[in-house]
């Protein structure tokens, strides 16, 4: 369990390592936000094997952590800060550290490369676009008119109602996008740390800051767009 600091106070967050190679050391930071990191464990088998030492981690506010009630945490300036916090506790450095982001973790990569990068020897991005702006666009223009009509013109008047905590709301996303998008396979083949990993999102960090759905961003990272930005990530970057 790794201490950090926060503005409202000390807290822990868990990692567990594996691997023992000190040339090599890769953070896992799982998507959500608010998910947990049990998507990766089938890396603790194959990853080893190819010579690489990883660190799982569960990022502040998700299942193995303290969940405190306080909404101003959630801010993607703090995750930042707190993978930095992560990193000086668990020694890694240029010489070593490569951090992979999936999804909302690859938004968060991202940014913690732009603010940080000096600390990495590299970068993986999976799942994950530069804009907030270009992921709603892909949802609206390519995902939502391959979708049942029917079904997404229920799911849009539940948005609207504001009604999003319904079961049949997350029936109908689960039955017509998950299994088609997030874990692309039917229902019942769904491997137990999907399930698992999807069971334990933390509503309060998720609906905040991502929205209801993985339809689109409508939550605190909508505005979030690193597309065309002057800045750059020098350090060697694979995008997946």
């Amino acid at each position: 369990m790794v201490p950090i600091d926060t503005p409202n106070g000390n807290f822990r967050v868990w990692t567990k390592r594996v691997g023992t190679n000190p040339d090599l050391k890769v953070l896992l930071l799982h998507g959500g936000p608010g998910s947990s990191d049990e998507l990766y464990e089938s890396f603790g088998v194959r990853v080893p094997a190819a010579g690489i030492d990883h660190y799982h981690y569960d990022r502040f506010g998700s299942f193995r952590n303290d969940q405190p009630d306080d909404p101003s945490l959630w801010t993607l300036e703090r995750f930042v800060d707190e993978v930095e916090q992560v990193r000086r506790a668990l020694n890694l450095d240029g010489n070593n550290f490569v951090l992979l982001g999936q999804s909302w973790g690859g938004l968060l990569a991202m940014e913690y490369g732009l603010h940080h990068q000096q600390q990495l020897k590299g970068l993986v991005i999976s799942n994950m676009m530069s804009s907030a702006r270009l992921y709603n666009d892909y949802g609206t223009d390519v995902l939502m008119p391959a979708m049942d009509q029917d079904v997404l013109n229920e799911i849009k008047r539940f948005e609207a109602d504001g009604a999003t905590d319904d079961p049949r709301y997350e029936q109908l996303l689960t039955e017509h996008h998950y299994a088609l998008h997030v874990c692309r396979m039917p229902l019942e083949d769904w491997p137990d740390p999907v399930r698992r990993g999807i069971a334990h999102i933390n509503p309060a960090i998720y609906v905040p800051m991502q929205g209801p759905s993985e339809l689109g961003l409508s939550g605190t990272l909508e505005d979030w767009d690193r597309s065309g930005d002057p800045q750059t990530i020098e350090v060697p970057t694979l995008v997946i």
